[in-house]
């Protein structure tokens, strides 16, 4: 297997590329990613990183601030190619007593912010020659029950929908596609999972690594995807192995 921090020319030399939440976790590994594609790579987020270069301060639930992120961008480096849209999450919660404002909030993040971050890159994008991608990190949960995590799953499979919309909306200069990311092995994924123990519940027999789902991103993203758009992409290492496959073994 290739290892995911190979270099690949794909086509993105000196792309201007915003990858939201870029700095940790999945975020971190698709910054990584299309660095090594030889892109020119703007993070975002709330808290800055220790290394500030390329980093703009934004709550991407506030139309104001990805207004000022998006043309500060722009005066900056000139263009925007491409735009990651990977900050989201949430925390566990009982759908029967977490508060209105608890779903509210998991849906603005999860749904609506990258509707905003989309539609203010759009506007850029339509006037390049080139155009440019959109590529939203979305869940394996908005495809399958999402028990203890039903807003953020709902808001997830909002977000493949609206995939396919704005791809249809914002054709031909614009590409839209996303992902549906399964288990991944992050700095904060022993705070939900046992690692090793859920592994064994993968086809491919593991979590996956930030980076193979920045390689994802990055494909969906350059032009060997020329002809990709509307498309959901599952990152999730085969899926699930059936329950009655479980009980067999």
């Amino acid at each position: 297997m290739r290892d995911p921090g190979t270099a690949v020319n794909l086509g993105l030399d000196d792309a201007v590329v915003l990858v939201t939440g870029g700095t940790r976790g999945v975020g971190a590994g698709i910054s990584r990613a299309f660095r090594r594609a030889g892109a020119q790579v703007v993070t975002c987020g709330r808290t800055p990183p220790e290394d500030t270069a390329d980093f703009f301060g934004c709550d991407v639930r506030e139309p104001e601030q990805i207004d000022a992120l998006i043309a500060s961008i722009v005066e900056r480096y000139g263009r925007l190619d491409v735009v990651v849209n990977n900050a989201g999450g949430a925390p566990p919660a009982q759908a029967a007593t977490a508060s209105p404002r608890f779903h509210s909030k998991i849906v603005e993040l999860n749904l609506l912010a990258p509707l905003l971050v989309a539609q203010r890159a759009n506007a850029v994008m339509q006037q390049q020659d080139s155009g440019g991608a959109i590529v939203n990190v979305s869940s394996v949960s908005g495809t399958r029950p999402s028990p203890g995590t039903a807003a953020y799953g709902a808001a997830k499979a909002g977000l493949d929908n609206l995939t396919a919309s704005l791809a249809v909306e914002w054709a031909p200069r614009v590409r839209v596609n996303a992902l549906d990311v399964g288990l991944v092995r992050t700095e904060l994924s022993h705070l939900h999972y046992h690692a090793d123990v859920v592994a064994k519940t993968v086809p491919l027999g593991r979590l996956a690594e930030p980076d193979e789902v920045g390689n994802c991103a990055v494909f969906l993203a350059s032009p060997l995807a020329s002809y990709v758009s509307g498309a959901t992409l599952a990152v999730h290492g085969g899926g699930e192995v059936p329950a009655f496959l479980r009980e067999e073994s």
